[in-house]
C-alpha cells in the first residue's frame, strides 16, 4: 500500500506510531503537531480525518471523550 501524506498527516501519523495502544487525547496531538500556542479549531481535525481516509477508516479509532486510538488487527477500543 503506497499513499502519500502532507506534512501535518505524516506529523499526527508519527505521533500515532510513537505511542502504540495508547489513546491520545486531543490535547496530546493538538501540542505535539501544532504546538502549544495553536487554538484548536475545526479544521485541526480534518488532517485526522484525511489521515484516517488514507490508512483505513478502521485504524484510527475516536474514543468519544477521550481522544484517538491507532488500532492494529489485535486491540480495539
Amino acid at each position: 500500500m503506497s499513499f502519500e501524506l502532507t506534512a501535518r498527516e505524516y506529523a499526527l501519523a508519527e505521533v500515532f506510531f510513537r505511542h502504540p495502544g495508547h489513546v491520545l487525547p486531543r490535547a496530546q496531538l493538538l501540542s505535539n503537531v501544532w504546538g502549544y500556542d495553536y487554538a484548536p479549531s475545526p479544521t485541526s481535525w480534518m488532517s485526522t480525518w484525511y489521515l484516517r481516509c488514507k490508512v483505513g477508516p478502521d485504524r484510527i479509532a475516536t474514543v468519544r471523550g477521550m481522544g484517538y486510538w491507532l488500532l492494529d488487527s489485535s486491540t480495539g477500543p
